[in-house]
C-alpha cells in the first residue's frame, strides 16, 4: 500500500556533483552492509592486495564474480593488467588483515610480510589463511565505471580455508566499519 505524503529527497543538479552530494552519498551508501575480502594477484613477481567489499557472484553458469576496484589504485590497475586474480572472503578474525591491507599508503614490498597466507593453485595469488571462502579468477572484461574498474572474472579454482569446526563468522563493512555477526 502506497502511504502518503512526499519523500524529502536531495536531489543532484545537472553536471558534477557538489562536495556535499558526496558527503550525503558517503554517509547514505555506509549504511550498505557487505561482505568484506581480500583481492590479490602477482604481476611482474610481485604481490598486489587490498581489502574490498564490493564485490558480488555474477553467475552460477558458468562461475563469474565482480569486483569493483578504484581505477587509479595499485590494485586496480595490478589486476587489470595481470589477467588472473583471487578473491579471500574474511572471517571476523581477519580484522587486523583487512585494516592492514586497507591502508593508505602501505608498503608494495613486504605488503604481506605479516599476513598468514597460501599460495592459490590455479593463479599463484595469495589466499588468506582461514579465509571463509576463495576464488582464484580469470579477468573476461573489464568495465570502466566512473572512478572505479569493474573487473568480471570466471573462477578457475575455489575452495575454502576456514575450519569446519566454527561457527562462519564473516567480517562485515557497514557503517563505516568493519563489524562481525558472532556475538
Amino acid at each position: 500500500m502506497e502511504t502518503p505524503g512526499n519523500l524529502d529527497a536531495h536531489r543532484l543538479g545537472e553536471g558534477p556533483p557538489s562536495d556535499a552530494d558526496i558527503d550525503l552519498y558517503r554517509r547514505l551508501s555506509s549504511d550498505i552492509a557487505a561482505g568484506v575480502a581480500v583481492v590479490s594477484t602477482v604481476l611482474r613477481n610481485r604481490d598486489y592486495a587490498a581489502t574490498v567489499s564490493a564485490f558480488l557472484s555474477v553467475s552460477y553458469d558458468p562461475p563469474t564474480l565482480l569486483v569493483s576496484l578504484y581505477a587509479e589504485s595499485r590494485i586496480g590497475e595490478a589486476v587489470a593488467e595481470a589477467g588472473t586474480w583471487a578473491l579471500s572472503l574474511l572471517s571476523g578474525e581477519h580484522q587486523g588483515t583487512a585494516n592492514w591491507l586497507a591502508s593508505p599508503g602501505i608498503p608494495l614490498h613486504g605488503m604481506l610480510a605479516q599476513v598468514p597466507y597460501r599460495r592459490g593453485p590455479a593463479t599463484g595469488a595469495a589466499i588468506i589463511e582461514g579465509s571463509l571462502a576463495y576464488f582464484e579468477l580469470r579477468t573476461v572484461s573489464v568495465h570502466p565505471a566512473a572512478t572505479h574498474l569493474l573487473v568480471v572474472g570466471e573462477v578457475l579454482a575455489m575452495g575454502t580455508e576456514a575450519s569446519t569446526s566454527e561457527a562462519p563468522d564473516p567480517l562485515l563493512h557497514f557503517g563505516s566499519e568493519f563489524r562481525r555477526l558472532a556475538p
